[in-house]
């Protein structure tokens, strides 16, 4: 009995130690080569600029900051149809989006550190001067700071954001279909109408 205990021990330190060493690296591949690929696979993560949107609220109330103004002659009206060009996240992109609302105001990519201790999100696209705290005129400068007045992802309300860039436009607020799940989104903020192409 004993002996039949000691041969079990000694098979699994043998499976043990053989699993380990299955993930050796491929002596065929050298460093250029090992640093291309990652290289690669880090390209791939940045497609999104670099946004983690995992805990992003995708769906929205519908309601609006106070004092934006509503777009007199947008280029894509309200009820009409338009093709997302240029998504924020994975299956955006191509979608066909319902045009839900059209204002005219200054929009911001900012960085911030979630209030809910998770990881510092940077570019995160979009804010519009209007769910900036005590933000003054518009529009502020790359470097500024103002707080997030808005919820579009989890730890953002409350937040310190740092202003990336700054763009005066046309966002619109949209109904789509994610292109990988089919999943419905409605009341979307915010996209750009630079973002936005004409459905054929």
């Amino acid at each position: 009995m004993k002996s039949l205990k000691t041969s079990l021990i000694l098979l699994f330190v043998i499976l043990l130690f053989t699993a380990c060493n299955t993930e050796t690296e491929d002596p065929s591949i050298d460093d250029t080569e090992a640093d291309q690929n990652e290289e690669e696979t880090d390209h791939d993560s940045d497609s999104h600029d670099d946004m983690d949107h995992s805990g992003m609220e995708m769906s929205g109330s519908g309601e609006v900051p106070e004092g934006l103004e509503e777009a007199e002659n947008p280029t894509y009206e309200v009820n009409s149809h338009a093709l997302i060009e240029d998504g924020h996240m994975e299956g955006m992109e191509g979608a066909e989006a319902t045009i839900v609302g059209a204002y005219n105001t200054t929009v911001y990519s900012v960085s911030y550190t979630p209030t809910d201790g998770g990881e510092r999100v940077t570019n995160h696209k979009w804010v519009i001067h209007e769910e900036l705290e005590d933000a003054g005129e518009a529009p502020l400068e790359p470097g500024d700071e103002a707080i997030i007045d808005a919820s579009h992802m989890e730890g953002m309300d409350g937040a310190t954001a740092e202003i990336d860039s700054v763009e005066e436009t046309t966002v619109y607020m949209i109904d789509f279909e994610l292109t990988t799940t089919g999943e419905k989104v409605t009341n979307h903020k915010w996209v750009t109408e630079g973002e936005l192409g004409s459905v054929e």
